[in-house]
């Protein structure tokens, strides 16, 4: 099936029918195929470009520079992440990209670049922007799961989210056996935000397993859902595995940019199956706090 659009605006109005029908089509692409592209998100297009252009004039810097802000605890999860140094994929090769982490508004600012543009605001606008998009969809999410509506919100207040600016550099050697920009993986997490430049290469694996090209629409973002949520709901909304291609065409020449928000619960909440999801099947995973979890796939990433 094609990754379906959403009008985000529809859920945002009072007209209880359009809310009820936005609703019913996030269920729809959460089960289904775990992705969705999210129209009228209310982020700002200049603040995103703003964003962008942050993140090719540090990608730009010499890397004894960016290394001096290395990532190096999986705890903090904090930093600049260097070409090959994260395994996406365990079995495969380093992946052909690079990135820089930050967790939190705290951290934006104890964290200290001014190559990252952090004592300008545009950096900590966009991270409460995405947040507060990601509160929307997960109120959307609440309410397709016959929850209350701020369930998940209430248990994602601490901001423990990180907002992860991506280089795929342009390819100067041929690869190594098995090697991508990123290698196929399910994100950690509740949900994640996608947003993505000029240069595609994204794809995402159906529940037939093939992959389908998941392309930049312009103005909108690119949704999907991770390993937490797939717990919590049992298998009704899915984590789908996706991956970043090296393209075989003159875009291998080119620089590919993306930028994904990831959604986390408090590190303290208990992720176990939801009643509401329990009735088809058994939970099929034991509880676990969303903390354990996301630690124990970063140490197996790195």
């Amino acid at each position: 099936m094609p990754i379906p659009i959403i009008d985000l605006s529809q859920f945002q109005i009072s007209n209880q029918v359009r809310r009820q029908n936005v609703v019913k089509n996030i269920y729809q692409a959460c089960h289904e195929i775990g992705f969705m592209y999210i129209q009228n998100s209310g982020i700002s297009p200049d603040l995103l470009e703003q964003v962008f252009s942050a993140s090719k004039s540090f990608f730009d810097s010499p890397l004894a520079v960016k290394e001096q802000l290395a990532w190096n605890d999986e705890f903090i999860n904090t930093g600049y992440v260097g070409l090959e140094r994260e395994h996406l994929n365990p079995n495969q090769p380093g992946d052909l990209k690079e990135a820089f982490n930050i967790k939190n508004d705290i951290k934006i600012n104890n964290f200290s670049s001014p190559i990252l543009l952090t004592n300008n605001p545009v950096i900590s606008t966009f991270y409460n922007a995405c947040t507060e998009l990601a509160n929307t969809v997960l109120q959307a999410f609440a309410l397709a799961l016959e929850l209350p509506e701020y369930f998940f919100t209430t248990r994602h207040n601490q901001k423990n989210h990180t907002l992860r600016l991506l280089h795929y550099p342009p390819l100067q050697t041929s690869p190594k056996p098995g090697q991508v920009r990123a290698g196929e993986h399910s994100d950690y997490g509740s949900l994640t935000l996608l947003f993505q430049h000029a240069v595609g290469g994204l794809e995402v694996q159906t529940t037939r397993k093939e992959w389908i090209a998941a392309p930049l629409i312009p103005g909108m973002v690119l949704v999907n859902t991770g390993d937490l949520m797939q717990r919590w709901t049992n298998h009704i909304f899915c984590s789908t595995k996706h991956r970043v291609m090296i393209p075989n065409d003159e875009r291998v020449k080119k620089s590919r940019y993306s930028i994904a928000f990831f959604c986390h619960p408090n590190d303290d909440t208990e992720i176990a199956c939801l009643e509401s999801c329990s009735q088809r099947q058994s939970p099929i995973y034991p509880p676990i706090l969303a903390g354990e979890y996301l630690l124990s796939r970063l140490q197996l990433t790195y």
